[in-house]
């Protein structure tokens, strides 16, 4: 099989699809507020069944509960969308008031009723009507504060999402741009050496090919190793010594330990492109410094080129490339990053450092 060939996942364990079958259950919203009403309920008897009975306590918080629960759905899907959200703030207070002076009453004769044998506990139920109405508004208020920060939680992740999907929209189209520039450009080289008959062709057509794999298979992700990355930056460079010829000095130079570190793909290739098209294709003879500092999740990358006196176009001071890459570090490490450009009378300065923990 090729290494590209899609391989298919394996089967998900049992336990995780157990788990994953029960989560999605308790995320049913008729569960879970099912659920709590019924840990209420059973909260109430745990700690008054045992002085007036455990069946008692129960049928009373359940009658008790069903007034709550339609107050509070009431409150929820009715007065607070109508009322609260549209800043009724007048309106929805005296309409919560109204909704706890209704029912209320109507939980008191549903217990008064209930114990018509009873004359004793009955008169106890209209004694208790007072701390009875005092629940039912903490209830009420309880659950507006409840609704309040779940709705912001919920908008918060939408908007996030939203963020998300934004920007890897972005992402991906800023990283199409890059792709294409970089490949007109070695196509156009290689072109100039067959129409020569350099014997340099096969090889750049290796490097390129090994570029192109690690283009289309593996700089697809969010984050590539960045030992990968350095490969790569490491094979455009060679494939710029065979075509600049001997005049031209282009190093590279790695200090640090490159290990288990994570980078946006492509990130130095638009710098890397603009020291050659506006530094050494433009003299008869320069050079390209690179230099590569890693420390833990620190990278520092200096870039430094000649250039001609009198360029012939516009140096460096836009371009579809540079701007590309200044919006991608804006996306994917807001904050986390410092660019420093230099342009002196005789060369080209690119300061760049990145924290790569940061995702």
């Amino acid at each position: 099989m090729n290494r590209y060939d899609t391989i298919e996942s394996a089967p998900a364990p049992p336990l995780k699809g157990l788990f994953d079958r029960i989560y999605q259950f308790m995320s049913n919203r008729v569960v879970y507020h099912s659920l709590f009403w019924m840990a209420y309920i059973l909260i109430m008897v745990a700690f008054r069944g045992r002085q007036d009975g455990y069946m008692f306590i129960f049928t009373n918080e359940l009658i008790k509960s069903i007034f709550y629960g339609i107050a509070v759905y009431f409150n929820i899907y009715y007065l607070i969308p109508n009322y609260l959200s549209q800043t009724k703030f007048v309106t929805y207070s005296a309409l919560l008031i109204l909704l706890v002076v209704i029912v209320t009453p109507l939980s008191t004769i549903c217990l008064y009723f209930r114990f018509m044998n009873y004359p004793e506990i009955q008169q106890s139920v209209i004694d208790t009507q007072p701390q009875l109405f005092l629940m039912t508004f903490i209830i009420l208020g309880i659950s507006t504060i409840l609704k309040i920060i779940t709705d912001w939680i919920r908008h918060q992740t939408v908007k996030r999402e939203l963020e998300r999907q934004t920007m890897r929209s972005e992402l991906r189209f800023l990283k199409s741009q890059i792709n294409p520039h970089f490949l007109f450009n070695t196509l156009n080289n290689l072109y100039a050496l067959t129409l020569k008959k350099s014997d340099k062709a096969p090889e750049i057509v290796l490097k390129l090919s090994e570029m192109m794999r690690y283009m289309l298979y593996e700089c697809n992700e969010r984050r590539v190793p960045l030992r990968k990355e350095v490969n790569y930056i490491s094979n455009y460079l060679d494939l710029e010594r065979l075509r600049q010829g001997k005049n031209m000095e282009i190093a590279f130079s790695l200090k640090g330990n490159v290990g288990n570190q994570k980078i946006a793909p492509l990130m130095f290739i638009p710098f890397l492109e603009n020291s050659f098209k506006h530094g050494l294709n433009q003299v008869s003879e320069g050079f390209v410094h690179i230099q590569m500092d890693v420390e833990d999740t620190e990278l520092g990358m200096s870039i430094e080129n000649s250039k001609p006196a009198m360029p012939r176009i516009n140096h460096r001071s836009g371009g579809i490339g540079l701007q590309n890459v200044k919006r991608r570090l804006d996306l994917l490490y807001p904050e986390q990053y410092e660019l420093n450009i230099d342009n002196q009378p005789e060369k080209y300065i690119v300061h760049l450092k990145i924290n790569l923990d940061h995702d």
